[in-house]
């Protein structure tokens, strides 16, 4: 059996309870702090500024938006790193429509998804080139997430009924090979369960809320899995001389164009 193959026999053996009690015993509560859905400050391994927009107590002072219009501190947009979350084709379908229907306007692509910046290089044009594997969620001048929003100072997603899988299960992953783990080192770990930075971490979750992330966590290795080995089947090296333009984004689908357009002949 091929090594993704095996990762992937293994995600679907997932016990959903083992997962909830490694979740319980890390606690977790969101806080709608809004640091999983906003740009990098320049001295922050991810997300907001930590404290940016909350009091001491946990609750929000309404001081989330500082005066350029970007969510938490004091640093210019363009020395912002853009927030970076990954999802699937069929996601990004799913999240334009979610936004068509609550705003009454059409969503195409590219007001969804971009190409994933990891592997892409500056053109000579000075826009970036390449050939990438996936797909980030858009974003805005700020490099925040393109449907986070904040009300009476406090996080919150404009499409989060539909928001995709990897924004359902943070601050969690599961390590198995094959499988991302979002905004860098683990901070906590309880058996396959990665907990990664958030400071919704440790607090008390029940078990019905467990469970249910749990089973979008396992959800989500699964899936990861069978995107990867479908990405490693449909990989079309020839793509990049057929592409109109300078980024060809292979996905499970085949290669697409920037705008999520096939590859002509993919």
């Amino acid at each position: 059996m091929e090594p993704l193959e095996a990762e992937l026999s293994r995600a679907r053996e997932l016990d959903v309870d083992d997962l909830a009690d490694a979740i319980e015993a890390m606690g977790f509560e969101c806080t709608r702090c809004g640091g999983c859905c906003t740009g990098y400050a320049p001295d922050e391994p991810g997300g907001a500024p930590a404290g940016e927009g909350v009091s001491e107590s946990g609750e929000s002072d309404g001081s989330g938006e500082s005066d350029d219009g970007c969510h938490g501190g004091d640093a210019d947009p363009a020395d912002r790193e853009p927030h970076t979350a990954t999802v699937f084709p069929g996601e990004i379908r799913e999240v334009a429509a979610a936004a068509e229907e609550r705003v009454g306007d059409s969503y195409d692509w590219r007001d969804v998804a971009r190409p994933m910046p990891f592997g892409l290089s500056e053109g000579d044009d000075g826009e970036p080139a390449g050939e990438t594997f996936e797909w980030a969620l858009a974003t805005d001048d700020c490099g925040d997430c393109t449907f986070y929003e904040e009300r009476d100072g406090r996080g919150a997603c404009a499409v989060h009924d539909s928001r995709p899988l990897i924004c359902r299960t943070y601050p969690f992953s599961v390590a198995l090979d094959g499988t991302s783990q979002p905004m860098g080192e683990a901070v906590d770990a309880e058996g396959v369960v990665r907990a990664h930075e958030c400071e919704g971490l440790g607090r008390d979750i029940s078990r019905e809320d467990a469970e249910a992330l749990a089973a979008s966590l396992k959800e989500r290795a699964v899936r990861e899995l069978e995107e990867a080995i479908s990405v490693r089947d449909t990989y079309d090296p020839t793509a990049a001389e057929r592409a109109a333009g300078d980024v060809v984004v292979f996905d499970s689908e085949g290669p697409k164009e920037a705008d999520g357009t096939p590859v002509d002949g993919g």
